[in-house]
């Protein structure tokens, strides 16, 4: 393997699941601490990487509608948080609204009244933290081909995975089709604003969503989606067990990792959990009659992006464990947030994959000349 990235091709596909433990180890990260300038830079990593790594298929333009809704989060936490209330007390009055009087029966729960600077801040601290995790969640969705992931999963879980890559792909292609409708509106020199314009959009959006469902439904069709294989009873039986027992057991681990109590019995039980999920996966693919073609690998670059999200992951975990405070800032007292020093060099592992993923080939942008632009307007 070089130090330079290569231009990807066919043959050197970073692997799906890579990108996805990267991103699910960011989010772990950000699941971690409230600290907004941690969570910033936890973002600009996601930022930088999607930025340099994305291709120009449609479920890549995707980041912008996650980082839009990250935002879309933060304030509507900060409104509930004003109009509802808050169990954080607090000393600095920011505004009196109206109360609302309730009855004996609901104490705890008001409408209106004091909103202060402890309890707004705690909210953007909270907003701020999941809007993180759906930015972390939108990256990988950007980044990681949903069909050659699809190919990755096990027999057992094809059709589920079928389902919700069609449920994934829904989203960027709608959008997809909103901005060429749009620009197609532009050149014409129609309008794009306005409730008249997104009804003549919205007409060709679904005519064009639906058109896509009949061509996926043929295509599976076509290809024997849902043709199983005959299996003995025993083994259905062993599977179904298998898989029940293997999932209770690792949410009986993960429960146990997250609680103070249960740290002896956590790790045991979450790594049976997962042998016995797995051997259950292992037997029930022996169902699903289908081939690979040309199955992605799992190479050295698949595996130092993969191993820099869990870096960034278990770094984060460690430094909530040493020091708290550091991750959590204070409330009350409202305090400005700290930049803790090693928590934020551990967020930089996460920028691994720019340097070491395959380099994607982007379309380049047709240049518009001014004559364009004029009749454009």
């Amino acid at each position: 393997m070089t130090l330079r990235a290569p231009r990807a091709s066919r043959s050197n596909a970073l692997h799906a699941g890579a990108w996805w433990l990267w991103a699910l180890g960011l989010a772990a990260a950000a699941s971690r601490t409230t600290n907004p300038l941690l969570l910033g830079m936890l973002v600009g990593v996601a930022g930088y990487v999607v930025a340099a790594r994305r291709t120009d298929a449609p479920w890549a333009r995707s980041y912008g509608a996650f980082v839009k809704l990250g935002l879309l989060v933060i304030g509507i936490r900060l409104v509930f948080s004003a109009f509802f209330g808050s169990s954080i007390p607090g000393s600095h009055t920011l505004v009196h609204l109206p109360e609302v009087p309730l009855p004996s029966w609901a104490q705890g729960v008001r409408i209106g009244g004091r909103v202060t600077a402890e309890q707004l801040t705690f909210a953007a601290y909270d907003g701020a933290k999941l809007a993180t995790l759906l930015i972390c969640v939108g990256a990988a969705n950007a980044l990681a081909n949903p069909a050659r992931l699809l190919k990755s999963l096990p027999g057992a879980l094809y059709e589920a995975g079928v389902a919700v890559v069609v449920a994934m792909t829904f989203a960027p292609n709608m959008v997809a089709d909103v901005v060429r409708l749009r620009t197609a509106r532009r050149l014409r020199g129609r309008p794009t604003g306005g409730v008249r314009a997104v009804l003549q959009i919205g007409l060709p959006v679904l005519e064009g969503a639906l058109e896509r469902s009949v061509a996926v439904a043929a295509s599976m069709d076509a290809r024997g989606y849902g043709r199983t294989a005959p299996v003995p009873p025993a083994v259905r039986h062993t599977t179904s067990a298998l898989t029940l027992g293997g999932l209770l057991g690792v949410c009986a681990g993960l429960y146990g990792l997250l609680t103070a109590g249960g740290a002896s019995y956590g790790l045991p039980v979450l790594a049976a959990g997962l042998l016995a999920a797995l051997a259950g996966l292992r037997l029930g693919g022996r169902r699903g009659v289908r081939t690979r073609y040309r199955p992605d690998e799992w190479g050295v670059r698949a595996w130092l992006v993969a191993g820099s999200g869990v870096a960034v992951a278990a770094l984060m975990m460690w430094a909530a464990a040493y020091d708290p405070a550091a991750l959590h800032p204070s409330v009350v007292p409202l305090v400005a947030p700290g930049f803790p020093l090693w928590p934020a060099a551990s967020v930089l592992i996460g920028l691994l994959p720019a340097f070491v993923a395959p380099v994607p080939d982007v379309a380049p942008v047709p240049h518009v000349s001014p004559v364009m632009k004029a009749t454009a307007k």
